[in-house]
């Protein structure tokens, strides 16, 4: 289900912001994290990358181009899974330059620079 960057707290565009990450990059395509400012508490914001189809796809045919459409354009596609809001990305799995430019884009979205947004990483093992 896509998610309104407007519906989202105004402290994302207005606040210094850290995603910190629940898991490790290295653990595959699904990374869970947090978003959170002093004051203002947190919001859950993970990571997909959404071409990952092994064993089964982990998104269908239209999150895949409308993902892929919003970051041609600069974006990122933001949607709601299990009642936590995701950033789409392309991609079968992240590293830390991709989660960069991912939280620059979701900034991008809320009217933030990206400046005031900064990114908490967990390396985790990889999975065979």
């Amino acid at each position: 289900m896509p998610v309104d960057p407007f519906d989202l707290p105004e402290w994302l565009g207005e606040s210094d912001v850290e995603w910190t990450a629940d898991g490790g990059l290295r653990t595959g395509h699904y990374v869970p994290g947090t978003l959170s400012a002093e004051g203002h508490g947190h919001v859950a914001c993970d990571l997909l990358a959404i071409d990952e189809a092994y064993p089964t796809p982990v998104a269908d045919d239209r999150v895949r181009h409308d993902a892929h459409q919003a970051w041609r354009h600069g974006q990122v596609l933001l949607v709601e899974v299990g009642e936590r809001l995701t950033l789409a990305v392309p991609g079968t799995r992240f590293t830390a330059d991709l989660v960069l430019d991912a939280m620059a884009r979701l900034a991008k979205a809320v009217g933030a620079s990206a400046d005031h947004y900064s990114v908490r990483l967990r390396i985790g093992t990889a999975k065979p």
